[in-house]
């Protein structure tokens, strides 16, 4: 999705973000209403800097414009009621579409690159810090 084709405003330490972040109990969140992506825990320019993100919430834009605004609520909310928030389907799409940058970059670099074979080594194990 071409993020300057998309008209939006972004609020920062938004009321409604806030609300949302102590119901999801997250550190931070950013949330669609209409055309404007509020936020709540994050500044603006790191969220922009997290291209995943923003286009997971232009997504949920494009959502809002596609089905109208107070339809599109009604059918977001329904379908998390349904099937719960990690498999309503609208945040499925969202997720999908802040993954595509990540394929990009990752077909880009494997290009530039060419297909890399891994050695046979064992891989160092993670170490827990404490």
């Amino acid at each position: 999705m071409d993020s300057e084709k998309i008209n939006y405003k972004i609020v920062e330490k938004s009321w409604f973000a806030r609300i949302a972040r102590m119901v999801l109990k997250s550190r931070n969140v950013a949330m669609v209403l209409g055309k404007s992506i509020h936020l709540s825990g994050v500044d603006k320019q790191t969220f922009l800097n997290d291209k995943g993100w923003f286009e997971h919430e232009l997504c949920h834009i494009r959502q809002f414009q596609e089905h109208g605004y107070f339809r599109f609520l009604w059918l977001y909310l329904k379908e998390s009621y349904r099937v719960g928030y990690y498999n309503n389907k609208y945040e499925a799409e969202a997720r999908e579409a802040g993954m595509k940058h990540k394929r990009f970059f990752s077909e880009q670099l494997e290009k530039e690159t060419g297909n890399i074979k891994p050695t046979g080594l064992p891989l160092p194990a993670d170490e827990k810090k404490v």
